[in-house]
């Protein structure tokens, strides 16, 4: 651990850095959670920083897309910022038009959360009041950052509430598998485990259509380059500008609390290889849509679109006002969990 910087209101912000015997490194601050690097090897044995980010604390101050960091109380997106519960109306803070996105205007990105070291690992802890962006309940929430000796970076969420609520956490990294800032994610190969997804709208809220993959871009069971669908015509493309579309994993056979393949990634010139491993229905791919060259990333390069992407595990957008998606309530007496591994490999 060491001293990461002060906040611009005098706050004490810390970096910890894991690193196994093979030489993997993964640095994250307590600021939002954000991972700020991710070094891996390539097949030569070089090391690189995987994940977009940046230097300095002010830029992760500054408004960005919410690299590297721990979205909630929920992740992604709330129709009109309302849902009920229980017979009771709830209105949240809305930050994405008329939406609430990755928990408002001031999710948990923003906070500053409570660190311990673990046995290789370091555990954040942040309670949300009552009434926090509009959500109810006081929730405490604890985010495990753990790296195995076989290059994989475990993420181990667990929260508990004090009254009914909605809950959707996850992590907002972006990756580059060549390295952050060496160029457009189009000629990754990337494989989802998903025969469906869930279209949107032009806000892109669901619809409520769980639709089939077949004959579309979203066809990512064979490994296909992400470029040519990222150019697509498709209505669901042009919309969102590109990939930013929630999948429903393929989850046949597993139960609750296991781990299943939800994606693979392949880059071709430094064969680095990234599987996602989740416990979660859901997988939000996004492609970098709205990088437009006005951030300076770590490398001192500029992050264009398409120079990074997002896998997202989460459950669905809007599932509050969507009874047909898998429930994202959380009351008393429970305990949400819910596992995330990425996995790192040479091919």
């Amino acid at each position: 651990m060491r001293n990461y910087g002060r906040t611009k209101d005098g706050r004490s912000i810390e970096e910890y850095t894991l690193r196994n015997a093979a030489g993997m490194e993964v640095k994250c601050i307590t600021l939002g959670g954000i991972l700020t690097s991710i070094r891996v090897p390539d097949r030569m044995g070089k090391f690189a920083n995987v994940a977009l980010g940046f230097d300095t604390l002010a830029q992760y101050e500054a408004e960005h897309p919410y690299f590297g960091a721990i979205t909630g109380r929920y992740a992604n997106r709330i129709t009109g910022g309302q849902f009920s519960l229980d017979g009771l109306e709830y209105q949240l803070g809305k930050n994405d038009g008329g939406n609430s996105l990755h928990g408002g205007a001031v999710g948990f990105d923003k906070r500053v959360w409570t660190a311990r070291e673990l046995d290789g690992g370091v555990e954040l802890s942040y309670t949300s009041p009552d009434d926090e962006e509009g959500y109810p309940g006081r929730l405490a929430v604890n985010v495990r950052y753990s790296l195995t000796e076989g290059n994989a970076l475990r993420i181990n969420y667990s929260a508990v509430t004090d009254a009914p609520t909605v809950l959707n956490l996850t992590n907002h990294s972006y990756f580059n598998l060549m390295g952050e800032g060496e160029g457009t994610i189009y000629d990754h190969i990337l494989m989802l485990n998903a025969d469906h997804y869930t279209s949107s709208d032009v806000g892109q809220i669901p619809t409520g259509e769980i639709a089939r993959v077949d004959g579309t871009p979203f066809d990512f069971r064979s490994p296909k380059t992400i470029g040519p669908g990222q150019r697509a015509a498709h209505p669901q493309i042009v919309m969102a500008q590109g990939y930013d579309h929630n999948f429903v994993l393929q989850r046949a056979g597993l139960t609750d609390g296991d781990l299943g393949l939800a994606a693979r990634v392949y880059e071709p010139l430094s064969g680095r290889v990234m599987e996602v491993w989740t416990t979660e229905p859901g997988l939000q791919f996004y492609a970098g849509n709205f990088l437009d060259a006005t951030l300076v990333g770590s490398s001192g390069r500029l992050y264009r679109q398409s120079d990074g992407f997002a896998l997202e595990t989460q459950h669905f957008p809007d599932s509050p006002n969507k009874p047909g998606f898998p429930s994202t309530v959380l009351r008393p007496g429970e305990r949400f969990e819910s596992t995330t591994e990425y996995r790192f490999s040479t091919d």
